[in-house]
C-alpha cells in the first residue's frame, strides 16, 4: 500500500529559524519576524482543518517546550511507522532535533495504533552518521524502492541498512541546486505516488545517474512528471499523497508549491486525483521545509475496539 489515511503532525510550541540546520538547507531564511510561532501554529491549524475536512485522519500531538525543539514540526524525519508493525527513530544531522524524539510522542502514537518492534538507529549519531527518515528516503512502498540523494544528512551505509531491514532495493544518487550545494532531504526534489512520480530531474547534475533514476521510475511503471529547479524551490516536490477514510487519494502539498506549478502540471496532477494544498509561508520560510516534511506516515495497524 503506498498511501494511508493516518497521519501524525506535530503542533508547534517554539517554532523558529533553526540555525544548527541552515548550515545544510539552503531552503531556510531566517525572517525578523517575532511572531514566527503564532504565525506558524495558525498556518498549521489551517493546514490540519484542511486534510480533516477531507476525511484524512489526523493525530495531532502538542509540543512541549522543553527541551527546547524549533523544528518539531516536521516529525517524519526522526520517526517513522510501518505496516508490518515495527517503528524506526533515525539519526539526526542537527543536535537540537535530536531531542524531538520525545517519549510523549511515542506514547501517544501507541495509545492509538499496535506495534510489534522499535529500532532505534540514534546511537548512529555518535560516529556522524545520519538518515533523516522519509526526508531521507522517498519510498515506492509497493515496488520496494528506496530513492535517496545522499546528502550530509543521508548516509548510504544506513540507507543499505533500512533496505536491508525493510526488503527494498536502494537508488542513490546526488541531487544539487543552482550553486552546486547538495540538496539536504530527498523530499524535496521528489515524491512517489501510487501511479506518478513528481521529480525534479534537472537537479540530479550527473547525466547517467539521472537515466539511471528515470529509468528506474519506468521500469516501476509510473509516469514521470517533471518540475523545474525553480519549482523545486518552490517546494513543489515536497508533496505526499494520501488516501481518506473511503480511500480516496489525495496529493497535498503548499500553496507555494501549487502555485509554482503550470497549468498542464496542475491538470495532469488532478487527473490522478485532487489536490489539497494549504498557505504554510511561515513555516517553509523559517523552518526550510514544507507540507510532506510536516506529515509523518502512520502505516501501523490501529488497535481493535475491544
Amino acid at each position: 500500500m503506498q498511501t494511508t489515511s493516518h497521519i501524525m503532525m506535530i503542533r508547534p510550541v517554539n517554532f523558529s529559524f533553526n540555525a544548527e540546520t541552515a548550515v545544510n538547507n539552503a531552503f531556510q531564511v531566517a525572517t525578523e519576524s517575532d511572531d514566527a510561532q503564532d504565525k506558524a501554529a495558525a498556518e498549521f491549524d489551517g493546514f490540519v482543518g484542511k486534510l480533516q475536512q477531507n476525511g484524512i485522519d489526523v493525530t495531532v500531538i502538542h509540543d512541549t517546550p522543553e527541551p527546547y525543539t524549533p523544528d518539531s514540526i516536521f516529525p517524519n524525519n526522526w520517526v517513522s511507522f510501518h505496516d508490518d508493525g515495527t517503528v524506526v527513530l533515525y539519526p539526526m544531522f542537527a543536535v537540537n532535533r535530536r531531542a524531538e524524539r520525545k517519549p510523549q510522542v511515542l506514547e501517544n502514537i501507541f495509545g492509538k495504533f499496535d506495534h510489534s518492534q522499535l529500532i532505534d538507529w540514534s546511537k548512529e549519531e555518535a560516529a556522524d552518521r545520519f538518515l533523516e527518515g522519509t526526508g531521507s528516503m522517498v519510498l515506492d512502498r509497493e515496488n520496494k524502492i528506496c530513492y535517496a540523494c545522499l546528502s550530509p544528512r543521508t548516509s548510504q551505509e544506513l540507507v543499505g541498512q533500512f533496505c536491508q531491514q525493510f526488503g527494498y532495493s536502494a537508488v542513490t544518487f546526488f541531487s544539487r541546486d543552482q550553486q552546486g550545494r547538495e540538496i539536504y532531504h530527498t523530499n524535496v526534489m521528489m515524491c512517489v505516488a501510487d501511479q506518478y512520480v513528481v521529480i525534479c530531474l534537472d537537479s540530479i547534475t550527473d547525466p547517467a545517474e539521472r537515466e539511471m533514476v528515470a529509468e528506474k521510475i519506468r521500469q516501476s511503471g509510473k509516469k514521470i512528471i517533471e518540475i523545474s529547479i525553480d519549482q523545486m524551490n518552490s517546494f513543489a516536490g515536497n508533496m505526499l499523497q494520501v488516501n481518506n477514510k473511503d480511500g480516496k487519494k489525495f496529493l497535498v502539498m503548499s500553496s507555494q508549491a501549487y502555485h509554482s506549478l503550470s497549468a498542464n502540471q496542475q491538470q495532469e496532477l488532478e487527473s490522478f486525483n485532487p489536490i489539497i494544498h494549504s498557505d504554510i509561508t511561515t513555516i517553509e520560510t523559517n523552518g526550510g521545509g514544507s507540507a510532506r516534511c510536516m506529515m509523518a506516515e502512520v502505516f501501523l495497524p490501529l488497535k481493535s475496539l475491544s
